[in-house]
């Protein structure tokens, strides 16, 4: 902290008290609740050794579990990072009625619990649901099957990317991509040559952070996967099932893998971060202040 020049007025947090009553307060926190449970879960796993580790990882049930939240990962991330692209390029490139509406609509699965999502479901595709009678006739089976799991985590997830690249081209507004148009530039060119290169970093980020979600995804998946061993569930409801069966160290195993991709993903957000995603809207060092987002109000 700087300090403080004659006739200054005293700031919050210029007593030395109040500074290091604060830094150990956020310390003796981030040890209790952040660091404390990943050193639990890696000693539990570790606990019985390095053979009885990878057994519980390589039991069959595991691998599917495994395997089932690659695959929905790999369908629900791309086609969020879709949706987050077409939602940022309609709110902030075009002036349209209900525009303040669609970004409430973005914003709902911030506000809305996943099991409350995932009951949702249960009701609009269920067997007694609104389409229920409709999809079981047709022999289409959403609920209890990889349908109904990437559906639930596409909703949970929609908003990562949408809302990392509102801001950001709504900062850099709309000037560049009315000069290449006015040039002769179709929409895909401008898109590949223009929109993305300005925004890439930021899309990366939100594609992270919406694929760390996906795979530790719980809630709303728990209600419309079924819970069947072995077919329907994924990594977080498989640590779950081992733990409810007494199988610590497996359930620990298991929780290890996704310990270890919560640690990529903050690599992963760390090295982005260096490189300029997240760091739209603040101000040059080396420049003129860029102006900050101004983001519409519901």
């Amino acid at each position: 902290m700087a300090r403080r020049q004659p006739g200054q007025p005293r700031r919050v947090g210029d007593s030395p008290a109040f500074k290091w009553s604060l830094i150990v307060f956020v310390v003796v926190t981030s040890l209790i609740v952040i660091v404390s449970p990943l050193v639990v879960i890696a000693t539990e796993a570790l606990g019985r050794g390095l053979p009885a580790y990878f057994a519980a990882i390589a039991e069959p049930d595991m691998v599917s579990a495994v395997t089932l939240t690659v695959v929905v990962a790999l369908i629900a991330v791309p086609i969020n990072t879709l949706f987050g692209i077409a939602a940022a390029w309609a709110v902030t490139k075009f002036d349209f009625p209900g525009r303040r509406l669609l970004i409430i609509v973005i914003d709902i699965p911030f506000s809305v619990s996943p099991i409350v999502a995932g009951v949702s479901y249960l009701f609009v595709y269920g067997l007694q649901g609104l389409f229920g009678p409709t999809l079981q006739s047709a022999d289409i089976k959403i609920l209890f099957a990889l349908p109904g799991i990437v559906m639930a985590s596409m909703f949970v997830t929609a908003p990562f990317v949408a809302r990392e690249l509102i801001p950001l081209m709504q900062a850099q507004g709309r000037d560049l991509e009315e000069a290449a148009t006015s040039l002769g530039a179709s929409g895909f060119r401008t898109f590949m040559s223009v929109t993305l290169p300005n925004v890439r970093w930021a899309m990366l980020y939100g594609i992270i952070l919406c694929n760390a979600r996906v795979m530790g995804e719980f809630g709303a998946v728990s209600v419309v996967s079924g819970n069947i061993r072995g077919e329907t569930n994924t990594l977080p409801l498989h640590v779950e099932l081992l733990y409810h069966d007494y199988q610590t160290a497996a359930s620990f195993a298991a929780a290890s893998i996704l310990a270890f991709l919560a640690v990529l993903t903050l690599i992963a957000k760390v090295w982005l971060e260096r490189q300029g995603a997240g760091r739209a809207g603040r101000p040059s060092l080396s420049g003129p202040p860029v102006p900050a987002p101004v983001m519409e109000k519901a």
